[in-house]
């Protein structure tokens, strides 16, 4: 599947590797999927597209229902249909399109079916129920599957970590509060705390248990909890767990009604209105349950609201529905503005639209969660959704504020200016940034067991941090230069010994390295370094004989780092842009890739895509973007088309 590089095609020069069949002149597709782009945006001026998880969000939603009594029967039959259609021919359900099975989403997808009404003995069913049972059973799903289980009384609760209530009363100087873990850990958490320490449990009105999905009946099975890093540290918090279970009822009420109590009022001040407890799906799930445990009736304002911040993540089809994990508006609409401002006119009235609406989401007035860390700090960032002020997106705001800077208007002169200001303010003292909260690196973490998903912490990223450099270099090199060396030290320090860059929130290697070309040649790196020249290598190498560019998800374990099913629309554009920042305008590698795009195919604004290409947790939670084979083909096309008619090849612009 892999193509060694060579010389650019002269033209008319035939290749065997390119797609045959008729296509639209490169000119004619960048109009043409403009225009297209232009006609899904709404209103309001921003875009939405889709963003797809899998089966266990949906499920969930199905789950969540029974648990405060008032399942959805209109809906669930049209959920079912949704989770009926991805299942793998084995029985299981996978964690991204095209991938193996895994037992906790399909512990979670057989359990959502039968209580949607499916017979234990339908085929589909059987084999899902084989599928688990060949693999230890429900017992060895991980932690959040068993927090779900003992919620509706599966399994006993010393099935799941001991995770106190009293957590919320631990000062900052203690090993382990709720500032030490990353935001989505954090909302997450704090309304289970409470169904811990409450030891909620479900209403379940058809009384549907899932027994048979178990080796070992669950009060006779011993080691539900496990260490999960195989560390020393990991095996003194393994046996901390055995002893805070045993500690942890004994606790004085008037101490545990004060926990419980801060706990909620963590929760409910974040509550976020109709978008939502940190705006994703698994804390919102967790802050219903934990008011319905609360005695809140269903029609109370607070209750209300939560479950409407769910409600309006479901995507309603004809014959199918499902549960989006988050909304992504303002990553949609700032990564189509880039596109607007590569393909179109700076001062097209679309492109205004988007980044008026932008700027009006701007956050200036709330010190989240991030200001424990940076207290000295004025927010200015954007969020990932519609809102969510106490968890602004350092990604976000890197790509909104550079996307206003090209456009030029000074209009928008003070929001950058805001912008960059926070986004210096949320620098680790390694040169990284992380998503959402600086200094977040506490590994110990990892160890506990409730961390077996190995998403706890937000430590500084490759893909982030390069998103920071292309914004601070192309907005002001030399008044943010401090901050943008030690960035590029960073970069430099974390590139791989094979020329690439992980990427931690996109698939993988070539966007990670996507990420880094584009600010490295921001940042005013020579682009003709031996590093630098390693990875343009490593990306030649990795082009696919159709043209394209594909890495599958499966990349994140280590021993399947060159995985590839197919070349993908998005993966391509990522490494056309990233070569034609490291000055490849010219090469034969780009004009392939630019062929396999003019070859594709497109439905609506969209490139043919099957396969994801986006990543919520690494190895645990995978995402498909609609988007990004919407904007970034387009991006790497017009930018492609515009240099290589120009007479400067450089690319002048951070992204």
């Amino acid at each position: 599947m892999e193509l060694k590089g060579g010389s650019m095609p002269q033209p008319g020069e035939e290749t065997e590797y390119l797609p045959k069949g008729p296509a639209v002149s490169l000119q004619g597709l960048v109009e043409q999927q403009l225009q297209r782009l232009f006609e899904v945006q709404l209103p309001g001026g921003e875009f939405l597209f889709e963003l797809e998880a899998d089966c266990t969000i949906p499920a969930e939603y199905i789950l969540l229902g029974h648990f405060i009594g008032t399942p959805d029967s209109a809906r669930e039959p049209k959920i079912a249909v949704y989770v009926r259609r991805h299942q793998n021919p084995d029985g299981s359900w996978p964690l991204f399109h095209g991938g193996e099975g895994e037992i906790s989403a399909t512990v979670k997808a057989y359990w959502a079916l039968k209580l949607a009404g499916d017979s234990v003995d339908a085929p589909h069913m059987i084999r899902a129920r084989e599928w688990i049972l060949e693999r230890g059973g429900a017992a060895c799903a991980n932690v959040f599957t068993r927090y779900m289980l003992a919620l509706f009384g599966q399994i006993p609760w010393r099935g799941v970590p001991a995770m106190p209530v009293e957590i919320v009363l631990l000062p900052r100087w203690f090993p382990f509060d709720l500032y030490k873990v990353s935001y989505w850990s954090r909302t997450v958490v704090a309304p289970l705390l409470i169904l811990f320490a409450m030891r909620a449990r479900a209403e379940n009105p058809t009384g549907i248990d899932v027994q048979e999905l178990f080796v070992t009946p669950p009060e006779r099975h011993r080691q539900y909890n496990t260490n999960p890093t195989g560390s020393r540290i990991g095996n003194v918090f393994l046996g901390l767990d055995k002893i805070l279970h045993v500690v942890e009822p004994r606790v004085p009420s008037a101490l545990r009604r004060r926990a419980i109590e801060r706990c909620k009022d963590f929760f409910v001040e974040r509550l976020n209105g109709e978008d939502g407890l940190g705006a994703i799906y698994p804390a919102m799930a967790n802050a219903v349950m934990a008011l319905h445990t609360l005695g809140y009736p269903h029609d109370h304002p607070l209750s209300v609201t939560a479950r409407r911040a769910i409600e309006l993540m479901i995507v309603e089809r004809e014959d199918e529905s499902y549960c989006q994990p988050c909304l992504s508006p303002i990553w949609d609409t700032a990564l189509a503005a880039h596109a607007i401002l590569e393909a179109g006119d700076r001062n097209d009235p679309h492109l205004k639209r988007a980044l008026d609406w932008m700027k009006s989401r701007q956050i200036l007035n709330v010190a989240g969660d991030w200001a424990v860390s940076r207290p000295g700090v004025r927010p200015g960032g954007w969020a990932f959704q519609y809102w969510n002020d106490y968890y602004p997106d350092v990604d976000d705001t890197a790509v909104v504020a550079a996307a206003m800077h090209r456009q030029g208007d000074p209009a928008y002169r003070q929001a950058i200016d805001r912008a960059c200001e926070w986004l210096v303010g949320m620098q680790s003292s390694t040169g990284g940034w992380g998503a959402f909260d600086p200094e977040n690196e506490y590994y110990y973490l990892n160890s506990i067991p409730f961390a077996d998903h190995g998403a706890l912490l937000d430590p500084p990223t490759v893909d982030v941090t390069a998103r920071c450099v292309s914004c601070l270099a192309q907005v002001d090199a030399n008044t943010y230069a401090e901050p943008i060396a030690r960035a590029v030290a960073y970069l430099k320090r974390h590139q791989e010994p094979d020329g690439s860059w992980f990427g931690r929130w996109g698939a993988n290697y070539v966007y990670g390295t996507w990420s880094a070309l584009c600010a490295l040649n921001a940042a005013g790196e020579d682009m003709s370094q031996p590093y630098i020249r390693r990875s343009v290598e490593w990306l030649k190498q990795r082009q696919c004989k159709d043209g394209g560019w594909g890495e599958d998800l499966a990349t994140y374990w280590d021993h399947r780092r060159t995985e590839c099913k197919s070349s993908t629309p998005s993966q391509t554009a990522w490494a056309m842009l990233a070569l034609m920042a490291a000055g490849e305008v010219h090469s034969r590698e780009v004009a392939q890739g630019a062929r396999y795009l003019e070859h594709t195919g497109c439905e609506g604004p969209r490139w043919r895509e099957e396969y994801w290409t986006g990543v919520g947790f690494p190895r645990v939670f995978y995402l498909k973007y609609h988007g990004y084979a919407a904007y970034f083909p387009l991006w790497a096309l017009a930018r492609y088309q515009r240099l290589r008619s120009a007479n400067d090849r450089r690319v002048a612009w951070g992204l």
